[in-house]
């Protein structure tokens, strides 16, 4: 079928809901339409070419058209394109993906619990972690406690674990068991405090959370390294070594949720390496298969598996697409080809330096109250005042306007509210960072002429 862009705009519009949308005023202005990609580039219905900046929502890890996927999709499909892994049943790429993440992760990550996307592995974690305690003759440990601001998906577990108000506004969330600390984020709430001290007093009311609450009712903590739809906030240095102290001190379990950061993004392959985080359980997805099709697994522990395997019995849980055969063929396909191209060490070593000291040059525009980064992902507050950190009035929308201009000029760059985010491709090149920083400053260009108006 072959439509102009208003038509492909108008059948959208009469039957698809997009997500986290408001579906009128989208109507009115008309979806972007994307029809094809190759490296870091989109290209929409009128043939403009867009620098994928956010790597499609954070996955899209080892660039757009890489055959090497598309061909370990089409053997999988054709030898075995579905099985399930109910009926003490199991196939060669579930087995054989298991054994390579088993490799990758910290030594202490052993087994693996296959799911169908990052949200899906939070409905798990809840229900592993209570099963957990449970078998262990504890069955009242079933708080998780959370942040403020934090996202670990959009089901009803996922969605009650983040700590979005406005999630939590729709629909009586979060559900009961669950309760939220604050976020380690400096630049919008350290004012007058060190990094350094602000990160303790962060991490520290974990400590006090348990203790309110009671340790007997308290099984876990939950925490993405880096928040990244929160803003891409990075701890201070001082955050993540005390929360690993306070769950040690108290036995709880600690859950990295690597959804975001995992395989790569921070110049580790997983972001809770280089933040000496040793989590009971680890939650992946995204760049498992690069965004080629929908994959997450739970990395569990060893204390962790040792109980659900000798003492747990049957865990009542799971999906239809666990460990879909030819999901499975692609991650195994984008591990090795991360493998046989450094990504990892890539990122660490060169490109993800370079980013970081150009996207840093955007520190001196008007507009700019601070950046900051860590290996490909990175962020910039927009500010109307950079001496004081004042914010724009919210409804002159300063991030979704420099969201348009970006997206007009050819770039993806997100807006969280009035901070500016990306995340691309792990393959961007150095001459791709320089266009893209070129491109994100002409966009706050813009969009600093347009707040004056």
């Amino acid at each position: 079928m072959q439509h102009t862009t208003r038509e492909w705009q108008q059948l959208d519009a009469s039957h698809h809901l997009h997500p986290f949308t408001d579906f009128q005023a989208l109507n009115k202005k008309g979806s972007r339409i994307i029809t094809k990609a190759e490296g870091v580039y989109l290209e929409d219905s009128d043939g403009r070419r867009i620098l994928d900046g956010m790597a499609g929502l954070w996955c899209v890890n080892m660039g757009y058209g890489r055959q090497e996927l598309v061909d370990a999709a089409t053997k999988q499909m054709q030898q075995l394109p579905y099985y399930n892994l109910f009926f003490q049943t199991s196939h060669p790429p579930a087995a054989e993906l298991a054994t390579l993440l088993a490799e990758i992760t910290p030594a202490h990550l052993n087994h693996v619990f296959f799911t169908g996307s990052g949200s899906e592995c939070n409905d798990t974690v809840l229900r592993m972690v209570r099963h957990y305690w449970a078998s262990k003759g504890q069955p009242d440990k079933q708080v998780i406690i959370s942040r403020h601001n934090a996202y670990h998906g959009s089901t009803v577990a996922g969605a009650s674990l983040g700590g979005m108000k406005g999630m939590h506004a729709q629909g009586g969330l979060p559900i009961p068991g669950i309760v939220h600390i604050d976020q380690p984020y400096h630049f919008g709430e350290g004012q007058g405090m060190s990094a350094h001290d602000f990160g303790l007093e962060r991490a520290q009311q974990l400590e006090q959370k348990i203790l309110e609450l009671g340790v007997d009712k308290v099984a876990a903590f939950i925490g993405e390294p880096i928040q990244g739809a929160g803003g891409v906030i990075i701890p201070p240095a001082s955050y993540w070594p005390e929360i690993q102290r306070i769950c040690d001190k108290y036995g709880i379990l600690l859950i990295a949720d690597e959804v975001i950061c995992g395989f790569g993004r921070t110049g580790h392959w997983f972001a809770s390496e280089g933040f000496g985080i040793k989590p009971d359980l680890m939650c992946l997805a995204k760049g498992i298969t690069s965004g080629y099709l929908p994959m997450g697994a739970v990395m569990v522990g060893d204390r962790v598996a040792k109980v659900l395997v000798e003492e747990g019995g049957e865990f009542n849980h799971g999906f239809t697409y666990s460990g879909h055969p030819v999901a499975c063929a692609v991650a195994i396909a984008n591990i090795k080809l991360m493998q046989s191209e450094s990504i990892v060490k890539r990122i660490h070593d060169n490109i993800g330096p370079y980013l970081q000291r150009r996207w840093s040059e955007l520190a001196d525009h008007p507009l700019v109250g601070e950046t900051r980064g860590k290996g490909l992902v990175a962020a910039l507050e927009i500010v109307q005042d950079k001496q004081t950190k004042r914010r724009f009035p919210a409804e002159l929308q300063a991030g979704m306007t420099c969201r348009e201009f970006c997206f007009n000029n050819g770039l993806v760059m997100r807006a969280v509210g009035d901070t500016m985010i990306i995340s691309p491709p792990l393959v961007i090149t150095e001459e791709q960072v320089d266009e893209l920083v070129k491109l994100a400053r002409i966009s706050l260009d813009l969009t600093a002429a347009k707040l004056q108006e």
